[in-house]
């Protein structure tokens, strides 16, 4: 397919000439192409960070669409470039996991080591692959050139696992904040799938533990919210957030990336759950 769309997740920031430089180089080579960013603000060097901003946007561009993630702290080392296809999209980036999110996430995916150097520019910087290998990777695809042309299929790509909850006991389970948005929302790994309770007709007390502070309020809007309040909402990232409306619940609970956060039933609840869990009714 000839024209297939760009995109760009990277950690680049806007106030530089790295960003600008890369379409450049892609609009060189195929003046009519498409070229979008997802985000250019990752934070620098997180991996993570660009894993999960991938993998929550790549679903919704047009089957074939290339997706360059260029978080890159390994450049200029033996870290090899990717390319990934899966049935409908294509991949540009490090072998660093940066998209591990997305082989979790699709179940037929063909990886390859991107080593035909006729389609790089020359000479290939030490410190900015996103120019002289993956831009210029991209603009070649955007084309239409096939993805065998760029190198071998590989298995020994590298991958991770996103942070999961962990049951402590059956009054606690403990997760951990994945990102904070701009708005400062705190968006957790706890899905709703990891805590049926909350979602039942007649769900149990609860509350969210993050320090020394405690949530014990779950919206199905940010309005709902009272001034001040923090409270617990399904994101649309599937995740569940701590927020308050029209403020920041980082702030308001002290919280960040990586802050821990404890989900707690009270004792009768979880009793009530045992019990229906051996199909019993409790006394």
């Amino acid at each position: 397919m000839a024209n297939r769309i760009i995109t760009f997740t990277t950690d680049f920031g806007v106030t530089d000439h790295f960003v600008g430089t890369m379409k450049g180089v892609i609009l060189k080579l195929n003046p009519s192409a498409q070229i979008v960013d997802i985000s250019n603000n990752v934070h620098s060097y997180d991996i993570l960070d660009g894993a999960l901003t991938i993998a929550q946007a790549y679903q919704y561009y047009p089957s074939d669409t290339v997706h360059m993630v260029i978080v890159d702290p390994g450049v200029g080392t033996h870290r090899r470039p990717l390319l990934v296809t899966t049935e409908k999209h294509i991949f540009l980036a490090p072998d660093n996991g940066v998209l591990s999110l997305v082989f979790e996430r699709e179940e037929r995916l063909s990886v390859r080591h991107v080593s035909a150097e006729h389609y790089f520019l020359q000479p290939v910087s030490q410190t900015f692959h996103g120019r002289d290998v993956f831009a210029a990777v991209a603009g070649w695809l955007s084309k239409g050139v096939d993805v065998a042309k760029f190198g071998e299929e590989i298995t020994d790509f590298t991958r991770f696992g996103a942070p999961k909850p962990k049951l402590v006991n059956p009054a606690l389970l403990k997760g951990v904040v994945l990102k904070m948005d701009k708005f400062g929302n705190l968006i957790t790994n706890f899905t709703v799938k990891d805590l049926p309770q909350l979602f039942a007709q007649n769900p149990p007390a609860f509350k969210f533990v993050v320090g020394n502070k405690e949530v014990i309020t779950l919206r199905t809007s940010y309005a709902q919210g009272m001034h001040n309040e923090v409270f617990a909402i399904v994101g649309s990232t599937g995740f569940l957030e701590l927020a308050t409306n029209r403020g920041s619940a980082a702030a308001l609970l002290g919280a960040n990336r990586g802050t821990e956060v404890g989900f707690v039933m009270d004792d009768a609840a979880v009793a009530a759950v045992a019990a229906a869990t051996a199909g019993q009714v409790p006394g």
